[in-house]
């Protein structure tokens, strides 16, 4: 056995993780006394990492907060430190690396889950399909099945803008850009307001419009892409272009795993308003992402661009549709990473025709199929590691600030003090911090498990 901070981690003979779990209220390392003034921040997790988000924030009154559970989805999975009591938890937007451990918290603690109306609905699918992966993986999760039920009737949803109070806070929910649903928190204290960005981005996308500034005494930013700015938007949609039509016209199907919340329907949206003419099939969790978008109007950019690309492409639902997707343009199916899913069974059928190509749209974390394809051309195939001689491209469609969009969000947010967290802290937090410091901004650097305080 094994610690590390308050999990506990038992393996089996095979040095395999087949277990984690909490002993809730006690192995918590969070301070029992609420601050003696000001606000005190802890990062439970995400503070000084990418993903694997949690942070209480807490006055002098005891009123407090949690701003995302989630776990990040590494080979092994990463998770939290161990939750307080909380009865109030902002859930900013759908992705495990935010919720995951939203249905321990329920469970244990009978969590009010606040979050926009989409987020909530998307909720119960991320978690279903987190658990089915634990499952098929032999990872350990800290809930069971049972506690998504739990969770799922824990949600207390806010539309975007709408007011809502804890105890003397005011609070609101504001458009983060990133993903449909996606929110940013705002928080007045008796002390500060508070901004927290959750994934943001201030760029527009075919799903949805840019995250916009507001005025406030202390943001907390994520930094994912500190140090890096993205490409031109134009330029890598027509170098993606430019590539399916190479592989198209010499008979080939451009494979192009994608993420299922978000990436699949902005990759749809792109190519019907681009490549109209080709015949693209889609396959895998997205198609049911992308009906409960399409409930929400609210959340989206252009709600009917959405329904026009969506009628245009081809949903599979058969095994026999499976086999025409085969002849197709192209096939946009999870899972984005290459860990499972349709995209799997299409790429162990396609993988022996050199005119077929494989079109890779977002992050491939280390430990991922999608990363051994990369850096060593195999990919696990139903466990069996298999050579892939197809051609491999990688097209940056992320939806996460770049550098200077932070830097420039933060001087029209008029932050008197900026948190960065949700990054690298050896690579992507240092630029990040000089170019803020620069500007005037007094920056904080949070480490998970250690508590700060907001004078």
């Amino acid at each position: 056995m094994e610690t590390q901070g308050s999990d506990i981690f038992i393996h089996d003979n095979q040095y395999r993780l087949i277990m984690v779990f909490y002993s809730p209220g006690r192995t918590t390392s969070y301070p029992e006394i609420p601050p003696s003034n000001g606000i005190r921040y802890h990062y439970l997790g995400g503070g000084d990492e990418v993903g694997n988000v949690g942070c209480v924030f807490e006055d002098k009154n005891g009123t407090r907060m949690l701003l995302d559970y989630g776990l990040a989805p590494t080979d092994p999975p990463k998770y939290p430190r161990e939750a307080p009591d909380i009865k109030d938890a902002v859930i900013t937007h759908s992705h495990i690396d935010h919720l995951g451990m939203a249905p321990w918290l329920c469970s244990n603690h009978r969590t009010r889950l606040h979050g926009t109306p989409l987020t909530s609905k998307i909720s119960h699918m991320m978690w279903n399909d987190c658990y089915k992966v634990s499952r098929l993986e032999g990872y350990p999760l800290a809930w069971d099945k049972r506690d998504i039920d739990i969770a799922t009737s824990s949600w207390h949803t806010h539309q975007f803008g709408e007011k809502w109070e804890k105890d003397s806070w005011k609070l609101k929910l504001t458009k983060a850009g990133h993903i449909p649903g996606a929110a940013m928190l705002n928080v007045e204290t008796d002390t500060h307001k508070l901004l927290f960005t959750g994934d943001f981005d201030t760029r527009d996308s075919p799903l949805v419009s840019g995250a916009k500034p507001e005025k406030c005494d202390v943001l907390f930013v994520e930094g994912t892409y500190g140090g890096r700015d993205h490409p031109s938007k134009e330029e890598t949609i027509q170098a993606f272009i430019d590539r399916i039509l190479e592989v198209t016209q010499r008979g080939g199907t451009a494979l192009i795993p994608a993420f299922a919340n978000g990436r699949t329907q902005d990759i749809v949206m792109t190519l019907h308003k681009h490549l109209p003419e080709l015949d693209v099939h889609v396959d895998g969790m997205g198609k049911s992402v992308a009906r409960l978008q399409m409930e929400h109007p609210e959340s989206l950019r252009d709600p009917q661009a959405l329904e026009d690309a969506w009628k245009w492409c081809r949903r599979v639902s058969s095994k026999s549709d499976k086999k025409k997707a085969l002849d197709a343009d192209c096939i946009v199916s999870t899972s984005g990473m290459m860990d499972g899913g349709p995209s799997i069974w299409y790429l162990n059928r396609l993988r022996m025709d050199p005119r077929n190509a494989i079109l890779l749209t977002g992050y491939q974390a280390s430990g991922s199929g999608g990363r051994m394809l990369l850096d060593e051309g195999h990919v696990p195939i139903w466990d069996k590691r298999t050579p892939i001689d197809l051609e491999v491209s990688q097209f940056s469609f992320s939806t996460h600030a770049g550098h200077s969009d932070i830097v420039e969000f933060a001087e029209k947010c008029q932050a008197e003090t900026v948190v960065i967290y949700h990054t690298d802290p050896n690579y992507a937090r240092p630029p990040l911090v000089e170019e803020l410091e620069s500007k005037g901004h007094i920056v904080h650097t949070p480490i998970n498990g250690e508590s700060k305080i907001l004078e």
